[in-house]
């Protein structure tokens, strides 16, 4: 080959290597390797573990988060006055009326 040439194939060579390696870096999907797949599965089951430890102490949390609302007492109820009224009953022949003040 021609020295242009050559130079011109390296070029073109590095650049698509180039472009191989920038888009594999971006991809969102995992590569998996057959010689690293053991690791990829402890992975996973590594962030499977965090993830039910973190839903754990969360419902941990919001249990305290209730027993403390239980035990902050309720406020009683006012004590509101009861006035009676004062009621008489009137029989007059045979009708019997109430007389309320």
């Amino acid at each position: 080959m021609s020295q242009p040439r050559l130079s011109m194939a390296l070029i073109s060579a590095a650049l698509v290597t180039a472009a191989i390696s920038g888009v594999a870096s971006n991809a969102s999907a995992q590569v998996v390797i057959p010689t690293n797949r053991n690791a990829l599965i402890q992975q996973n089951e590594l962030q499977t573990l965090r993830n039910q430890l973190q839903r754990q102490q969360f419902q941990q949390q919001q249990q305290l988060y209730r027993e403390q609302d239980r035990q902050i007492a309720p406020k009683p109820r006012p004590e509101v006055p009861i006035v009676k009224q004062n009621c008489q009953s009137q029989v007059i022949g045979t009708t019997i009326s109430r007389v309320c003040r």
